[in-house]
């Protein structure tokens, strides 16, 4: 590391002060998450000293505009409808050694459930939903509904048209997978009502995945989809816009749905059941919840 030259306080304070404005005006996606990197939570006392708080936090405020339950939410009451993708009777798509899509979006959701749990965001409730695949669509948003959820996240896992599949015998049994796309995707409808929430909300999740080393899923905007091809809102993270989703458009709060990953993809869904994966992407949502609840947690880490 190259030696930084001596100077003051003051100095120290313009200096930070130039270089956040710096970044604001650029509209850097790395920015936030650098300064968190170099915040006074990980350097101790001596950054801590130079560090004019009120100035970042009103710069923070100023970047993401507050959350829609206030300046600042408490995670203690900060209520989350975490919905797991499917039933056991309509289970979804089955991956390329046949286990049903279901089946991964409640692992995953439980372990995205205990770690924001654990975060302190206690009022997080897991939607499990019974019955055939449309009834179980009006029910899930029912139950947010009734929740008064600040924020519902759906969590899925992602296939191809079948279509596009191909065959393979994996353990005595025709099997089907299509090895060509793989990533995650995020999905907000037009029709939600607070959609520009929803898309802060995508975009803060979209790009923690990103953050994880994660890619996105590009097939979407290929016309071989058919109807299931979507706009793409943010080509450098992969938000994309699913207008018809029910769940995206009839919830009264802000929605967002994640495909986490392709399970038709015989390599990705080896990841995608892995713990080490489960926990990335359990601490991806986990971070795109606190930064949303308070835009000002990027910067300076908890308050």
């Amino acid at each position: 590391m190259v030696a930084a030259p001596r100077f003051g306080a003051r100095s120290a304070i313009s200096s930070i002060a130039a270089m956040l404005l710096l970044a604001i005006g650029t509209g850097d996606a790395s920015w936030s998450r650098a300064i968190a990197r170099h915040s006074p939570k990980h350097h101790g006392p001596r950054l801590a000293a130079l560090t004019p708080e009120p100035f970042l936090r009103d710069l923070a405020i100023a970047r993401h505009p507050p959350s829609a339950s206030g300046a600042s939410c408490n995670p203690s009451k900060f209520r989350i409808a975490l919905d797991v993708g499917h039933t056991a009777a309509s289970e979804g798509a089955i991956s390329a050694r046949n286990v049903a899509e279901f089946v991964f979006n409640l692992h995953l959701a439980q372990r995205i459930r205990d770690r924001l749990k654990a975060d302190g965001f206690s009022e997080t409730r897991l939607l499990v939903t019974e019955g055939k695949a449309k009834p179980s669509l009006f029910k899930r948003v029912a139950a947010a509904n009734d929740l008064a959820a600040n924020l519902f996240l759906s969590i899925h896992h992602d296939s191809v048209p079948d279509k596009m599949l191909e065959q393979w015998e994996f353990d005595g049994r025709t099997s089907h997978y299509s090895d060509r796309f793989s990533g995650y995707s995020v999905f907000v409808s037009r029709d939600n009502p607070d959609f520009s929430t929803s898309l802060r909300f995508a975009d803060l999740l979209a790009r923690e995945m990103k953050a994880e080393g994660l890619q996105y899923a590009k097939q979407y905007t290929l016309p071989i989809m058919g109807r299931n091809q979507h706009e793409l809102l943010n080509k450098d993270t992969g938000v994309y816009r699913y207008d018809e989703l029910v769940v995206l458009r009839k919830t009264r709060m802000p929605a967002v749905l994640l495909e986490a990953g392709s399970i038709s993809n015989r390599e990705e869904e080896l990841a995608m059941g892995s713990p080490e994966r489960q926990e990335m992407i359990a601490s991806g949502v986990t971070e795109a919840v606190k930064e949303f609840c308070d835009p000002r947690w990027a910067i300076l880490g908890p308050m």
